[in-house]
C-alpha cells in the first residue's frame, strides 16, 4: 500500500502566516486574521474581544500582552479601540462605556497615563514601570484620541485630551519611536487638518534629524537606539506610515519606503510569523505578541499594495 504523501508546505506569505496563526495565536487573533484575510465576519472578533472587557468599561486580562493581570489599563483599552476601529465597530454604547472609563482614569490635565497604578501587584514588563502618580502620556493618549476622532465619536473627555495631544506633539524636541508612532496616530485623524499637517512636517524633520528611522535596511545601526531599547529594536518608515495616506508617508522618499517594505516582507520567518523586535521578558507575552505583530505586518503590506497571496 502506498503511503500518503506529506502535504506541500504553504508557499505564499499569507498561507504561511495562516498556518502560524492557527498554530500559535489566541482566539482573538485567529478571528482577526480570519476577518482581514479570509472574509470572516466582525461579530466573532467583537465577541472574542469582549472576553477582555471589564465592568468599568476598560479592557484588561493581558489584551496588551506586556501587562498581565485582570485590571483595566489605558494601553489595553487603546488596543481594544484599535481592534474595534479595524472591524468598523467603534461607536455606540460600547464606546460610550469606554469613554466613561477613560474619564475615570485620566490625570489632572484630562489625558491618560501610560500605566495606571492599579497594575501594581500584577506582572508587567520591566520597561513599563508602575508609579503611584503617573504623568499624562502621549504614548497612551494619542492613539485613543486619534481613533475616537476618526470614528466621529463626541464625548466630553475628548476635548481636554485633544488639547493635551496638540500641546504634547507640538512641543516635542527629543523623542523616541513609540512616542512618534503615537503622535502619528493622533495627527492622522486630528480634526484640524492644516494644523495636523504643519505638526507632522515638523515631526518628520525631527525623525530624520534624530535618526529615528532606518533609511537603509542594510545599515540599521545608523538609527539611534533609544535608552532601554533592545539590540535590534529598530524602526523603519513603514512603522510610522502603516497606510499610504498617513501624514508620516511624506517624511520618506519613494525609494526609502520601497526598501522599508522590502525589509518588512523579508522579515517573515520560516514558521510563517513575524518577529517581535522589542525586549522579551516572559515566554507567554512573547508567544502572544508574535501573532499580533504578524497580523499587523500583513495589513501593512496589503495596504501598501504588496502581494501577499
Amino acid at each position: 500500500m502506498a503511503e500518503n504523501p506529506l502535504p506541500s508546505p504553504p508557499s505564499t506569505p499569507l498561507a504561511r502566516a495562516e498556518r502560524f496563526v492557527w498554530l500559535t495565536a489566541r482566539v482573538l487573533e485567529q478571528h482577526r486574521f480570519a476577518y482581514h484575510f479570509l472574509r470572516g465576519g466582525p461579530d466573532r472578533v467583537e465577541t472574542a474581544l469582549m472576553a477582555y472587557l471589564n465592568e468599568d468599561g476598560g479592557y484588561g486580562h493581558a489584551l496588551e500582552p506586556d501587562l498581565r493581570g485582570p485590571v483595566s489599563q489605558p494601553l489595553h483599552t487603546a488596543h481594544g479601540l484599535r481592534i474595534l476601529d479595524s472591524i468598523g465597530r467603534c461607536g455606540g454604547l460600547r464606546v460610550e462605556r469606554i469613554c466613561r472609563y477613560l474619564t475615570e482614569v485620566s490625570t489632572h490635565d484630562g489625558a491618560l497615563p501610560a500605566i495606571h497604578p492599579s497594575q501594581r501587584g500584577y506582572p508587567c514588563a520591566p520597561f513599563v514601570p508602575v508609579v503611584d502618580s503617573p504623568p499624562s502620556a502621549l504614548l497612551s493618549t494619542g492613539p485613543v484620541v486619534g481613533v475616537l476622532h476618526r470614528n466621529q465619536v463626541w464625548h466630553a473627555w475628548l476635548f481636554r485630551a485633544t488639547e493635551f495631544c496638540w500641546s504634547a506633539v507640538e512641543s516635542l524636541e527629543k523623542s523616541h519611536p513609540y512616542e512618534i508612532q503615537a503622535a502619528v496616530a493622533f495627527l492622522d485623524s486630528a480634526p484640524d487638518r492644516p494644523r495636523a499637517e504643519a505638526a507632522a512636517d515638523k515631526l518628520g524633520r525631527l525623525v530624520r534629524e534624530q535618526g529615528l528611522a532606518v533609511l537603509d535596511p542594510d545599515r540599521p545601526e545608523d538609527q539611534q537606539l533609544s535608552d532601554g531599547y533592545a539590540p535590534g529594536e529598530y524602526h523603519y518608515p513603514h512603522d510610522y506610515a502603516r497606510v499610504p495616506d498617513s501624514l508620516a508617508g511624506r517624511w520618506f522618499t519613494e525609494e526609502e519606503m520601497t526598501r522599508s517594505l522590502d525589509r518588512l516582507q523579508a522579515d517573515q520567518q520560516e514558521d510563517g510569523g513575524w518577529p517581535v523586535r522589542w525586549r522579551s521578558w516572559a515566554p507567554g507575552s512573547a508567544l502572544e505578541w508574535r501573532p499580533i505583530v504578524t497580523v499587523e505586518a500583513l495589513r501593512t503590506l496589503r495596504a501598501h499594495g504588496r502581494a501577499i497571496d
